[in-house]
């Protein structure tokens, strides 16, 4: 085994590992969206793992998976050939793969094979650098390894326990290993709830202050993060990458018509994300919850533009965000339109009173959103009269914290203060 590392060791100092990326198009599990694009973005994926060159990349077209090798056996034996061709180390499957079908094909094939969760969670390894987001991969990871436990190598067939006379021959490696695993998932859930419980004490601090927070989301690679380094000046990594950036980062920043806010980027959001980064990853998303306003940051040149901006929409329905939270559609990198889609794109945005055309890198039509959030951030105060019982000291506190408190008499049963608040400020008011 050492013998075997030591050889990796050498295939990776002696360059990248030779890599080729698979499409599986099958029949009978239609999908909405183009085989080629999506190819395409499994191809964009894998180059977001440092150390993998991409030689080659296919759709291949099955009219059902097979259970046993996914593929077809002239299939298998097809891309064998053109695997071992192009010297390939690692081959990459953008769907899933049971553990079986990746026993078998791995054998078949004579090299490591990846499917699309497994690809996601080693870029999502290789780009977390918080706390909470080295946590949450580890759980995910460890929540996907779970479900590969299978009687692949001969060590798992081995028995613990006792002589096999009295109570069974014990407990086999595989069940050992799955409990191993679930120790050490109670472990990280443990410390991933006290790094939570700390994010939400700073939220907490957060909502003392009395700026708003906007929150930029998207599918990943949309340009969230370049836009965000335009306003804050921030040095968050913004390259034409998938999953560039993974963990929340915040900003205080002053709009340029000088109005102050609180910025918060986010992790991009991909279709098909696997149900174990889904569930880690929520705590990461909360800070989209926590926003007083939404901006959903579009790639507007994209082929699927609008596959990807329905994706977006229903993962933020099912993190629970409220449909009527106030929300913003930026239509970016207009500046890679063709000219005559640029003026039709542009007539659409100008009929849509939350939509607008730009340009994260230009600067194009980003002047007419910064107005619009400050007009919807606007800190206009209105009249309101407020009961409050005795006991409600700490709600009465919050109040004068706030400065908002004009008059206040007491009454049989408790105070009535006359308070001038935002808007912001009553809906916190109400969820204390």
């Amino acid at each position: 085994m050492a013998a075997e590392a030591g050889e990796i060791g050498k295939e990776t100092r002696a360059g990248p590992t030779r890599a080729f990326v698979i499409h599986p198009e099958i029949k009978s599990q239609p999908s909405a969206r183009e085989p080629d694009l999506a190819l395409a973005e499994a191809v964009a994926l894998a180059h977001a793992l440092p150390g993998l060159e991409i030689v080659d990349s296919a759709v291949v077209r099955l009219p059902k998976a097979q259970p046993g090798m996914l593929f077809g056996a002239g299939k298998v034996e097809e891309l064998g050939l053109r695997i071992a061709e192009a010297d390939v180390a690692l081959v990459l499957i953008d769907g899933p793969v049971t553990p079986v079908q990746q026993r078998n094909l791995e054998r078949a094939w004579k090299v490591k094979l990846l499917d699309r969760t497994g690809l996601i969670l080693e870029i999502f390894a290789d780009r977390a650098r918080t706390r909470e987001g080295v946590l949450q991969v580890e759980l995910a990871a460890l929540s996907y390894q779970r479900t590969r436990l299978v009687r692949a190598w001969t060590h798992l067939e081995r028995q613990r326990g006792g002589l096999g006379f009295v109570g069974g021959p014990g407990e086999t490696q595989i069940e050992a290993d799955r409990r191993a695993i679930d120790t050490q998932m109670v472990r990280l859930r443990r410390q991933l709830e006290k790094v939570v419980k700390t994010r939400e004490l700073h939220r907490a601090a957060r909502r003392k202050v009395p700026f708003p927070v906007v929150a930029l989301v998207g599918y990943t690679n949309a340009g969230k993060s370049t836009l965000f380094n335009r306003l804050t000046g921030a040095e968050v990594l913004a390259k034409d990458m998938l999953f560039a950036t993974l963990d929340p980062t915040m900003r205080a920043v002053r709009l340029p018509t000088g109005k102050d806010v609180i910025l918060s980027d986010t992790v991009g959001f991909i279709s098909d994300l696997p149900t174990q980064l889904v569930a880690a990853f929520r705590a990461t998303l909360e800070e989209v919850l926590e926003a007083d306003l939404i901006v959903h940051v579009r790639d507007i040149a994209h082929p699927e533009t609008e596959e990807q901006a329905r994706n977006v929409r229903d993962i933020l329905a099912d993190l629970g965000v409220d449909a009527h939270t106030r929300q913003f559609e930026l239509w970016n990198k207009a500046d890679l339109l063709p000219p005559a889609q640029h003026a039709a794109l542009l007539e659409r945005a100008r009929a849509e009173p939350t939509v607008f055309l730009g340009s994260s890198v230009t600067g194009e039509g980003l002047e007419a959103l910064f107005d619009a959030l400050t007009e919807q951030l606007d800190d206009t105060r209105h009249a309101a009269e407020v009961h409050l019982p005795f006991s409600a000291g700490r709600a009465r506190a919050w109040l004068y914290a706030q400065g908002v408190v004009t008059a206040e008499s007491e009454e049989e049963g408790g105070y009535t203060l006359q308070v001038q608040w935002t808007d912001r400020q009553k809906r916190l008011f109400r969820a204390l």
